[in-house]
């Protein structure tokens, strides 16, 4: 049974995060910025629809989708690319690929206690982050 995602969440620590952009080929400008930031998180789990709202004081981020249909991601919020995406459990993580111009994109997202763990991977880099739950 998946785990239950559904809550407000804040960053607590990111790891690495400088480095996954580069990988991601975002400008030296942007990378500043969101190395910077610390956004928060607003999930709604209801089954295997699930909306992540990633959220900061420079750009918001909301993603919509089903888990195990893929779907046409526009990520102009992000690096400025469109990718097609997979989301599916895997145990009690939820696993994403995303498949385009970059190698190894996707991410992992696990709760563990009261924390909500996300690792994201692009061209070989990882950065992994941390949120708790308010």
């Amino acid at each position: 049974m998946p785990v239950d995602l559904n809550g407000y969440w804040k960053m607590i620590s990111s790891d690495n995060f400088e480095e996954y952009l580069k990988a991601l080929d975002v400008n030296v400008a942007i990378r500043k910025i969101a190395t910077l930031l610390k956004p928060d998180k607003d999930i709604v789990h209801e089954g295997d629809h699930i909306i992540i709202k990633t959220l900061s004081t420079f750009k918001n981020y909301n993603m919509d989708f089903h888990v195990g249909k893929e779907f046409e991601e526009d990520l102009s919020g992000v690096d400025d690319r469109k990718c097609m995406t997979t989301i599916a459990w895997e145990g009690d993580k939820l696993v994403c690929v995303q498949k385009g111009e970059i190698e190894g994109r996707g991410w992992t997202h696990w709760v563990d206690g009261d924390e909500l763990h996300l690792e994201l991977r692009a061209g070989g880099v990882v950065s992994k982050q941390v949120f708790k739950k308010t």
